[in-house]
């Protein structure tokens, strides 16, 4: 079995795909009732059975807020594989670093929610954000920002900020980047650190092979793609297509059917 490309993230081996929880949590980015099928839907078990498809592949990093749900799935799927899973967490505040250190993540990033209120792109500064990532210092962690605004990387970069990474939105519909995706590009590919982007299928608005296509043949070797699916035969797919991509051939997946492709069929 072909194991997933790595690169090194402030010291840590980090595999270029990284699992992403949305679709566990209850963030769909369409809908209240889709928001409420997805909570209702998954419980630990279902989590981890997804989390030990990704570890199939040496896919070992999980990204997520400070939830006690993701912690446990976390566990479960360690615990059945006997593989550490690193854990970016994204706690959305201050008093959230304990916990995450108590979890025993590896990353701390204070998310988007946190980050981009503070930021003065004509300083090229982040006020106020030092003391979080000092806290996750002190608390053994790994400090990066989560934005949603590619300023972030460009403040953080341009004032020295003790960060290692950055998790940035990035897809070519655009959705939730805030600027154009050519723009998007430059910045991630001129940052100082490695960058974990997020929604590469913009919140199921992109087939897999589009939203693939497109961020893996953009990113640099040293950048990941985080992703979020919602069974472990998703994640192997999208695992299949991803390396399909990078070792450019064709992914072995099998197509979705419906009557009206019948008269496609060879």
């Amino acid at each position: 079995m072909t194991q997933f490309p790595r690169t090194v993230v402030g010291g840590v081996s980090m595999p270029r795909m990284i699992c992403g929880s949305n679709w566990f949590l209850g963030y769909s980015h369409t809908s209240a009732a889709k928001d409420r099928f997805i909570r209702e839907f998954f419980d630990r078990k279902k989590i981890a059975d997804i989390i030990v498809a990704f570890l199939k592949y040496d896919v070992d990093a999980v990204m997520g807020p400070a939830s006690d749900l993701l912690a446990e799935a976390i566990a479960e799927a360690q615990d059945r594989t006997g593989k550490k899973v690193i854990y970016v967490c994204t706690p959305h505040k201050l008093e959230q670093v304990p916990w995450a250190a108590e979890k025993k993540a590896t990353f701390c990033f204070p998310h988007t929610s946190f980050t981009d209120p503070l930021i003065r792109p004509n300083e090229r500064a982040i006020p106020g954000i030092e003391p979080f990532l000092k806290a996750a210092r002190d608390h053994g962690m790994i400090p990066g920002l989560s934005t949603h605004r590619p300023e972030a990387i460009i403040c953080a970069d341009a004032a020295g900020l003790d960060v290692e990474s950055y998790i940035q939105p990035y897809n070519c519909a655009g959705f939730l980047c805030h600027v154009e995706t050519d723009w998007l590009a430059s910045v991630i590919r001129n940052a100082k650190r490695p960058v974990m982007t997020i929604k590469p299928l913009a919140a199921g608005r992109l087939l897999p092979p589009t939203g693939l296509a497109f961020v893996w043949s953009t990113l640099r070797d040293i950048d990941m793609v985080t992703i979020g699916t919602m069974s472990p035969y998703e994640a192997e797919e999208d695992i299949e297509i991803s390396l399909a991509l990078l070792e450019k051939r064709t992914a072995r997946v099998q197509l979705q059917t419906t009557r009206s492709k019948k008269s496609l069929e060879n």
